[in-house]
């Protein structure tokens, strides 16, 4: 093993400034950053590790009384570090060159964005043009990142490698590390003449019109994926994804259960006697009711498919349709004496409890509450 003594070149009697100042001499000397020669960095482990031994007073007195200048457990490894220090460079240095450059081109970000719909667009499905502030190719340099004509340069500092290797002392020896280049930030190459359109970027901020087809049978809170909508990425890189999360406006008249459409029909009590045919009006088009005589208002009529578009599969769901039985609040001398004949002639039974009615009614009738 070498004299830690004539590795620095100084005097066995040398102050901890003499010594100091011959390993700044040398380190200047051999480092790798300066000195890539394979010599040069066995040489300049030899310097750092003793340095590491004679600028620590009690490593320098072992040392000095025929120790190998390390005390603890490492004392048996005889100060000889070289294998210890390669298997960190291979963690720490050794592969991180091999590894390359980063692109600087990059996937886009992903883009959201809320499209409310009122409830008689999701029966058949619509189509929008969405207006969306997102980031574009600039048209300038196509993402290239450069003034027109110009092209990227190699990094004078990395030579195009991306990374910096430095040497750094530690217990056991010397250690190689890579780290991103300072100068060109890890790309390896420089923009020396930037896009003035896109500041170098590739890409710039506008509005841009996106055409959707939104399928029917859409609810609140589904969201839709339109792959390589969303963002444009930096220097050319591939567009995001665009999600639209969908939002069902309220509607005054029809409510949705799944596929169904609900809905409440008021009906005077002489209709409900007598029995009736109306004509309402839907989200869709014009609807006929028959509602048979005797009609309770518990009642639910069924029209078949003309509900909601099934948004996974084929056909629609119905319109269902509550009866809601409006009993006259004032009455006139002979409308009242009518009624008091009637019910003369109809001995009903008293009024009575009866058993909770769950279905759609209680559903619509729910609605109302809020």
């Amino acid at each position: 093993m070498a004299d830690h003594y004539e590795v620095l070149g100084v005097a066995r009697d040398a102050t901890t400034d003499e010594i100091k100042k011959a390993y700044r001499r040398l380190a200047r000397q051999l480092h790798p950053d300066v000195n890539p020669g394979a010599d040069a960095s066995e040489r300049f482990k030899l310097v750092t590790h003793a340095y590491d031994v004679l600028s620590d007073p009690k490593q320098r007195d072992n040392y000095d009384h025929g120790g190998n200048g390390r005390t603890g457990g490492n004392a048996g490894f005889d100060g000889n570090f070289g294998n210890f220090g390669d298997i960190f460079e291979t963690f720490f240095g050794g592969g991180g060159g091999s590894r390359g450059p980063k692109s600087r081109r990059e996937r886009g970000q992903d883009a959201l964005i809320r499209v409310e719909l009122d409830l008689d667009e999701i029966i058949f499905g619509t189509h929008r043009d969405l207006e969306v502030d997102t980031a574009i190719v600039c048209a300038t340099c196509s993402g290239t990142c450069c003034q027109p004509g110009t092209a990227p340069v190699t990094c004078d500092i990395c030579h195009g490698t991306g990374t910096i290797q430095r040497a750094v002392r530690s217990l056991l020896g010397n250690v190689m590390t890579s780290s991103p280049c300072g100068s060109c930030r890890g790309f390896g190459t420089i923009i020396a003449t930037p896009c003035v359109t896109c500041q170098g970027q590739g890409r710039v901020r506008a509005r841009r019109t996106v055409p959707v087809d939104i399928p029917a049978g859409v609810d609140t809170g589904l969201r839709l994926q339109m792959p390589g909508s969303g963002e444009a990425g930096p220097a050319g890189g591939p567009n995001g994804d665009l999600y639209l999360e969908m939002k069902v406006r309220h509607h005054d008249v029809f409510s949705r259960d799944g596929d169904d459409l609900l809905c409440t029909l008021d009906v005077p009590m002489t209709d409900a006697i007598l029995g009736t045919t109306t004509t309402v009006k839907a989200l869709d088009g014009d609807i006929t009711v028959e509602i048979r005589a005797g009609v309770q208002g518990s009642e639910v009529i069924t029209v078949k498919d003309r509900g909601v578009s099934r948004l996974r599969g084929n056909g629609r769901g119905d319109l269902k349709v509550g009866i809601h039985v409006v009993t006259p609040t004032k009455l006139d001398h002979k409308e009242r004496e009518l009624i008091e004949q009637f019910a003369a002639r109809h001995k009903s039974p008293a009024p009575a409890l009866s058993a909770v009615q769950q279905g759609l009614f209680a559903k619509l009738r729910d609605r109302f509450r809020v």
